[in-house]
């Protein structure tokens, strides 16, 4: 079912915000990678709120057209086509999570090295938000930690020009690099997601538990909201509800579904008391 919002009724555009002269037929243009070389679709995978036994989030997963792994399209990401990759990106998750009728907020990846000026690149994302209706506040911006920033300052002036325009900000794979600390420092985003590599088996390994620990204290001093990834178990979900953490990912909620929205297995809310 397509559901398309009044862009009329969305007081959420920033006062500067100026369409673009281009035509819808532009917008769909770019939603369809026309002049990318190849061709990409989506999957939606929940991100759960367990203390409200609700959906909180759907992150757009890169998929081939038929379904593929991410990596079949990644690999052929390059220089000369990354920008228009980003652009493309940023549209069709849009208009799939409007089409779709997404309740909650869409979490899409982007690419920081494609971004040359904000102000403009995030143009593409307000114009497609606007044809398709929907609310700058329901689009999160995740970045992964591990992607090579080559200017930390302009990459947190980037964010913040995302935030400044209305959008929800979210570090991805936090913990998996070595940039993190530095960026947050530079820059406080509004989610930030813990690799699931620190995730795995979290239950039993100590190490991971006193970092998991440290990063929700200081999360929570930042006002930052804190999402685990990767969750496969009840045992690794049970000690991160304890720690304090109510947002989660994972296939123990749902696997990704792909041009549609994933069903959430009811039981995996089901947590001890803290």
């Amino acid at each position: 079912m397509r559901a398309l919002r009044s862009s009329q009724a969305n007081s959420s555009f920033p006062a500067d915000f100026i369409p673009l002269g281009g035509t819808s037929q532009d917008c769909e243009d770019c939603g369809k990678a026309v002049g990318l070389g190849f061709q990409f679709d989506y999957a939606y995978q929940p991100i759960v709120d367990v203390e409200r036994r609700a959906v909180f989030a759907h992150e757009a997963l890169v998929r081939g057209p038929g379904g593929e792994g991410a990596m079949t399209v990644l690999s052929q990401v390059n220089d000369h086509n990354r920008y228009r990759f980003d652009q493309a990106c940023r549209v069709k998750a849009i208009k799939g999570a409007a089409e779709l009728g997404l309740a909650q907020p869409v979490s899409i990846n982007f690419l920081p090295n494609a971004i040359y000026k904000p102000e403009v690149c995030i143009r593409t994302t307000l114009e497609a938000a606007r044809a398709h209706g929907f609310p700058l506040e329901q689009i999160i911006f995740e970045v992964t930690e591990g992607e090579r920033i080559e200017d930390g300052p302009w990459f947190a002036q980037i964010l913040r020009e995302y935030k400044r325009c209305g959008f929800q900000t979210a570090i991805d794979d936090f913990g998996a690099g070595y940039a993190g600390m530095k960026l947050l420092s530079d820059f406080q985003p509004d989610i930030i997601k813990i690799d699931m590599d620190l995730i795995r088996n979290v239950d039993t390994n100590r190490a991971r538990q006193a970092i998991v620990r440290s990063l929700v204290r200081l999360c929570e001093e930042m006002n930052i909201k804190v999402v685990a990834e990767g969750i496969e178990t009840p045992a690794e979900r049970d000690f991160l509800w304890d720690v304090g953490i109510s947002l989660m990912q994972g296939y123990l909620f749902a696997r990704p579904a792909f041009r549609s929205v994933a069903t959430v297995d009811a039981s995996a809310f089901d947590v001890p008391p803290r």
